[in-house]
């Protein structure tokens, strides 16, 4: 059996069905957050109904048409990842995550997830891997967007929930557009920088449902630290309350809505207790009603302090907006 590190006190490892009563009593835990989204999880409500999900995985992986794989934080089954389809035939794959609240903020499911994409492109020469969400399920679409996915499009009233029929986003990478993360070394390290820009970059978000809080960011950053936008070569620098106090009110006033913000791409390095980050990025919403699409480039210091990790300067710059007529 195959184990691989996801950090220091994290494990990727297949989930088997003779482990039935450590996944029925995970689900258990994770089920408030997990059973709108993933609909094995309605049906896993006892042992035998759990050992039953845990084998139609085992048969699709003796086929060679899917598979499902466990998360361990520090010993514990927190969430995990999965093939629910794997077509070798045709050369596609949809891939599909879950996660309950104690393995969140760790940048657990991106990696494990970049791990299985990398393996199907790789290994096994896929051509596309899929990502199929709810439309609801912003968390779902967040991570497809920090895989650097595309969104292909809608697909209306698929799915049924509860009496309910839900729309589809269904998302996509390609094997050319796939970027491993190459030499650098899945570590502690590496994945608290992971979630420090994940915290960053979520906090811009108010798509859906979903209320903005820019004032995470102080958490992330020293309290000296700067944030830098490079406006036609002139930088415009900011504290952090310069920076938030104006963002806060446009992504709550109605200037900017459905607005989000994801890493497509990055590459970190670690030297002792400072670290350097340079990440592409994409963005998109509606500016004073009018829907944009923008991109550009980040550049972000980090600095290992008593307390953790943190920020101290992060600098941008942006690429052309594209914005509908």
């Amino acid at each position: 059996m195959f184990t691989l590190p996801l950090g220091d006190h994290a494990q990727l490892r297949p989930l088997e069905p003779w482990q039935a009563p450590e996944f029925l009593a995970h689900i258990d835990r994770a089920r408030a957050s997990v059973d709108p989204w993933i609909p094995w999880a309605t049906y896993s409500t006892d042992l035998d109904s759990a050992t039953a999900t845990l084998k139609r995985y085992a048969d699709r992986l003796a086929t060679d048409t899917g598979g499902i794989y466990g998360i361990w934080l520090d010993g514990t089954l927190v969430g995990g990842v999965m093939f629910p389809r794997f077509d070798s035939a045709s050369g596609v794959c949809e891939i599909g995550c879950w996660l309950e609240s104690a393995g969140e903020g760790r940048g657990l499911v991106a990696q494990a997830c970049r791990s299985l994409i990398g393996w199907a492109f790789q290994e096994r020469g896929m051509s596309r891997v899929e990502w199929w969400a709810a439309a609801g399920n912003t968390r779902s679409i967040d991570v497809a967007r920090r895989l650097g996915m595309t969104r292909d499009g809608v697909l209306r009233q698929h799915s049924a929930y509860r009496g309910v029929r839900h729309d589809i986003e269904v998302w996509s990478l390609l094997s050319e557009e796939w970027a491993p993360l190459g030499e650098v070394p899945v570590s502690g390290v590496q994945a608290e920088l992971d979630r420090l820009m994940g915290v960053f970059v979520g906090a811009f978000t108010n798509t859906g449902d979903r209320r903005p809080d820019l004032g995470v960011i102080r958490d992330v950053f020293i309290p000296q630290g700067r944030i830098i936008a490079n406006v036609g070569n002139e930088p415009v620098i900011y504290d952090l309350d310069a920076f938030i106090e104006p963002r806060q009110k446009m992504l709550t006033d109605g200037t900017l809505t459905e607005f989000s913000e994801w890493e497509v791409a990055e590459r970190t390095e670690i030297f002792g207790s400072i670290a350097h980050r340079f990440s592409e990025y994409r963005k998109s919403g509606f500016h004073n009603g009018k829907w944009f699409e923008g991109s550009g480039h980040k550049t972000t210091q980090f600095l290992r302090t008593p307390s953790g990790w943190k920020m101290s300067s992060l600098a941008w710059d942006d690429a052309p907006a594209t914005v509908a007529e």
